[in-house]
This record gives structure tokens, sequence and C-alpha cells, in this order.
């Protein structure tokens, strides 16, 4: 089974268009969503979990239907992180996990005391007193303490410093160990994604240039540097984006498509999503 399938999905606002949107992430993987501010990152997030009506196309989560009445038991089964977390400015850590636990069916009081003390967040301290960080750390653990199958997460890893990052990443890691648990991981830290991830969808002016497997784009993607009139004689088709400057060309090519004569180097997650992003602008 698949944890998410979306098949021509489409959602219009005045000025903006989420363009027939087909996406896979298989169980007990971890796909990074990735895309500039106003790509359609959120947008597609809220449709998965139908908080907002889609235009056309269809979305299963967790092999149910998510505009089904069975959809409304299957959200138990999610965990959510958006890039704000929103919970009552007056409760303190302690006290949110007692409301959570007449909030959730599968509420696991002792692991969300375990996170509150692996994550160094303080109990008795109220919410409207946590730095961004903080709170982004208790949403996290809130999201981890009720036995889901599924997180998705907006941004999680936004506004944490690095060495956070790492340990929230490694408790992603672990909770993928087990196949049926699968993660889809927004964010604007490619290195993150690069890290964890097994696939990557990649959304720009909404619409989806891939969803691939990561190693499968980093093998299949190089880099190029030549003079413009060595750049003449590459493969239109195998340029997926070209940097130009004074001093010569350095392109984006899908390496099947390009003969063994030309030198490639090797490229990263960051250098495939900026020149895709960038496409032949000089």
């Amino acid at each position: 089974m698949n944890a998410i399938e979306i098949k021509g999905l489409n959602k219009r606002y005045p000025g903006f268009w989420l363009e027939d949107i087909d996406l896979t992430l298989p169980q007990g993987s971890i796909m990074g969503l990735v895309g500039e501010n106003g790509a359609g990152k959120s947008t597609l997030i809220k449709l998965i979990m139908d908080a907002i009506p889609r235009d056309s196309g269809t979305v299963s989560v967790l092999g149910v239907d998510n505009q089904s009445a069975r959809f409304t038991a299957v959200k138990e089964d999610i965990g959510i992180v958006l890039d704000e977390a929103y919970f009552p400015e007056a409760l303190t850590a302690k006290r949110l996990g007692r409301v959570m636990s007449y909030t959730y069916r599968h509420w696991d009081q002792a692991r969300y005391e375990g996170y509150l003390q692996s994550l160094s967040l303080p109990a008795g301290k109220e919410f409207k007193d946590f730095s961004r960080g903080m709170k982004m750390k208790l949403a996290i653990a809130v999201a981890l303490s009720h036995a889901p199958r599924l997180l998705l997460l907006d941004e999680a890893t936004s506004g944490l410093d690095p060495m956070v990052r790492d340990e929230i990443l490694d408790i992603f890691n672990d909770f993928t160990r087990d196949d049926t648990h699968s993660i889809l991981l927004s964010s604007h830290i490619v290195s993150d994604l690069e890290k964890i991830c097994d696939y990557i969808a990649f959304i720009h002016h909404g619409k989806l240039y891939f969803c691939d497997e990561k190693d499968r784009l980093i093998e299949e993607y190089a880099l190029v540097k030549l003079s413009p009139q060595d750049f003449e004689a590459l493969p239109a088709a195998a340029v997926k984006g070209v940097k130009k400057g004074g001093y010569g060309v350095e392109a984006l090519v899908h390496k099947p498509q390009v003969n063994a004569a030309f030198a490639t180097e090797h490229t990263t997650l960051e250098d495939i999503i900026l020149f895709m992003a960038r496409g032949d602008r000089e």
C-alpha cells in the first residue's frame, strides 16, 4: 500500500494554479517536498488533509479516499506539524499532554514525556513563553505521541539550530524503521532533505517538476562547464538549466542524453533544484 497517492490534482486560486499533480509516497519511505515560497507546498498538504476543497483529481491517504466518510478515522493515524505551532498560550507542555490524551484514542503519555525530556522542553513552562524553536519541537513531540502511521511536516525543522535539526532528523529516521510508517516533509533546508529522504518532489510555480528517488536524481543529473561554442553542441533536450557568465556556461544536464565526450561533474540535490528553477535564464 502507498501512504499517499495523488492523481490529476488541481486547485485554482486567483493568480495561482496548483496544476495536474501526480505524486506517490510509498509506505515506509520519507519524501521531501521542496519549492520556493508560494510554490504550492502548503496548499498541497492542506489538500492531502482535505482542509481545503480540490477542483479536480483524487487523493488517497493510507489507502482511503480523503473525501470519503472513512477519512475521519484515518486522521487519527496522521501526525501533522505545520510551519507554526498552534496551542493555547496559557497551557504548559505538561498540561498539553493531558489535553491531548482526551483528543487522541492512542495517546501515549509516557512517549510524550520522553520526547519532552529528549528535546529539552520544560514541562512547566507556558507555551506563550516558548521560543519558535521550542514551539516547533513541542509540535513534533505531540505529532509523534499518538501512534501515527504518517507524518505530514510543513517546515517542521524551521527555526531550529543545526544540532537540534540533526536530532529531529534522527527521530524521523527512527520513525520510518517501522515499514508501515511514512513521512512527507516540506522544507527549504535542502541539505536536510538530501540527508534523510528516499524520494524528492519539486514543485515550482504550482507545477510538479519531478517526483523521483533521491539517489536516482543525483546519479542521473550532472553539471557541465563549457565555452559558449561547446555549449551549443549539447543536445537541447538534455539541458535542464543554464547559468551564463563572462567566463562560459554552466548547465545542469540529464546524463543519459549527453555524449560521454562531455566532461561532467557530480551535482547535489540543491544544484538540481536551483538549476531547474532557473531554467534557461541567464
